[in-house]
């Protein structure tokens, strides 16, 4: 059932829920906040979502978790609560992002004003009912300047005002281990101790030499690292279900990836047009725009200079980062043409370079809805670090309140 638009259809889970400390997700999506927790070792009570597809992922791969599908304005928390046996101040996170569209200095149209934008306000009420003991809130590095910083100023007071500890922080996804360059801002509280103890320190050393002086850090993740074990198909080609078709996994990464996945799910593409293929056909690994024959360029690319979208028409460098994957892998968009194979990446290599395990199985009746779903979603090895940083801050917690009851 499609819920309308001021209505919420709630799904029960089918399956048990996992022990560990217990998290809700807000605008979940299909679930990449929640698939870093949950490795973390969080079990994931409940999430919510209005997009449909969305929401099918999610139940699909959490059938632990009850899922709330519906404007967040109608999420009500009493219902929430009674359907998570939960009672206020138990929930130990609240985690998830509101949509961050209105934020991003890709939209020209961005403002601080509007329903969209205003959707923190939702979060912030729930944050109010549920009292969770900690919160993680991602959102685009925009939101740090729209309206001369007012919005994050709104958000940190009104969490300051319920006794919040709050920090913000831009994270990189690549100094976490993911084969993609995506800087995303973190807003993160917590009401029973210091608030930077929910910030993870990095764990790899980043692109362009960022940390780079750590050498205890390890190696970045690179997309061959990443992709480089998964079937070769087509222009448009593979299957929503499919196999290794005998291909080895030979990285760490690679074989993580795998885990628990026998089936290859969604590792397939969208076709590119005969004059885009031809475009391609100039673009050697790791080249952009500039490489295409100046006739086979749109009439706005002509008038560009060389140093702009340089990402345009790129093409993917097996020993390079991934640009940031968006909703769409349109070469238009960026640099989603494979390394070695004239075609998109497909929907698994944009989720594997988003960090998703294998087994993640993406719901929808055409592409577009599952590359959307990747684009949209949080790193999976940045929320594993936030999850792990979290579950430390809420055990040190713990343990401190037994200390001094033992005093």
């Amino acid at each position: 059932m499609v819920p309308t638009k001021n209505e919420m259809v709630i799904c029960p889970p089918s399956a048990p829920l996992p022990d560990g400390p217990k998290c809700i997700d807000l605008f979940s999506g299909a679930g990449g906040m929640a698939v870093g927790f949950r490795q973390a070792g969080w079990a994931v009570l409940a999430a919510n979502d209005f997009d449909h597809d969305a929401g099918c992922s999610f139940r699909l791969n959490f059938p632990e978790s009850y899922f709330f599908e519906g404007p967040i304005a109608q999420l009500n928390s009493a219902k929430l609560m009674r359907k998570c046996s939960l009672r206020k101040g138990e929930l130990d996170a609240l985690i998830g992002g509101p949509p961050c569209q209105s934020f991003s200095y890709n939209n020209h149209h961005r403002s601080a004003d509007g329903e969209r934008a205003r959707l923190f306000e939702c979060y912030l009420r729930l944050v109010s009912e549920l009292a969770p003991k900690c919160l993680v809130m991602e959102n685009v590095p925009g939101i740090l300047t729209i309206g001369g910083g007012s919005v994050v100023a709104e958000i940190r007071s009104r969490l300051e005002k319920m006794d919040y500890d709050c920090e913000v922080e831009i994270l990189s996804s690549d100094e976490f281990g993911t084969p993609q360059v995506r800087r995303r801002v973190f807003i993160v509280a917590s009401r029973i101790g210091n608030a930077e103890e929910l910030l993870p320190d990095p764990t790899h050393r980043g692109g362009k030499g960022r940390n780079s002086e750590n050498m205890r850090l390890a190696r970045p993740i690179t997309v061959h690292k990443a992709i480089g074990d998964l079937p070769e198909i087509g222009n448009g080609g593979g299957e929503r279900v499919s196999s290794y078709k005998g291909r080895r996994a030979t990285t760490q990464f690679q074989m993580e990836a795998r885990k628990g996945s026998r089936k290859l799910f969604n590792h397939a593409c969208h076709q590119l047009t005969k004059v885009n293929l031809d475009r391609m056909e100039h673009v050697p690994e790791g080249g952009n725009w500039r490489d295409i024959p100046r006739d086979l360029l749109t009439d706005g690319m002509k008038r560009a200079r060389p140093s702009d979208h340089t990402k345009r028409y790129g093409r993917l460098a097996r020993r390079g980062l991934a640009s940031t994957i968006l909703t769409k892998c349109d070469p238009h968009w960026g640099a989603y043409v494979h390394p070695t194979q004239d075609r998109t990446i497909s929907v698994r290599e944009a989720a594997r370079l988003q960090g998703f395990p294998d087994e993640f199985h993406f719901a929808g009746e055409s592409l577009g809805p599952q590359y959307q779903q990747v684009g949209n979603a949080v790193p999976v090895p940045v929320a594993r670090a936030l999850g792990l940083a979290a579950a430390n801050h809420i055990q040190n917690a713990e343990w401190q309140v037994l200390s001094e009851a033992a005093e």
